[in-house]
């Protein structure tokens, strides 16, 4: 099974003992196979579509603290995992909010 996690803005800046830990935890993931890709996001473009025409809007956006700004794609045995997973990393980053999401696919 596969899940998308993502962490929401408006979190406190990171310092260097939570990158070294963090580094430490993608490091684990990545040599266990479970971890498929991470990556930071920018603000983006908001799209949406309308009677055939679409309408952008470039970020950033009102609310940062609801835009996604890193995810990383997890392969494993159940959400429970999933779950655990997403603790170990709140643990390290601390306060903040994100999401857990199911990918389905192909390849899912």
């Amino acid at each position: 099974m596969r899940f998308m996690m993502t962490v929401n803005g408006g979190g406190a800046p990171a310092d260097e003992q939570l990158y070294a830990e963090m580094g430490r935890f993608v490091e684990e993931l990545t040599r266990a196979g479970v971890l498929l890709a991470t990556g930071g996001l920018d603000r983006g473009t908001h799209v949406a579509a309308s009677g055939g025409k679409l309408t952008l809007t470039d970020g950033p956006f009102t609310e940062s603290k609801e835009v996604i700004v890193s995810f990383a794609l997890i392969e494993v045995r159940s959400k429970e995992e999933a779950v655990e997973l997403a603790g170990r990393f709140w643990k390290i980053v601390g306060d903040g909010e994100g999401d857990i999401r199911q990918v389905f696919g192909p390849d899912a």
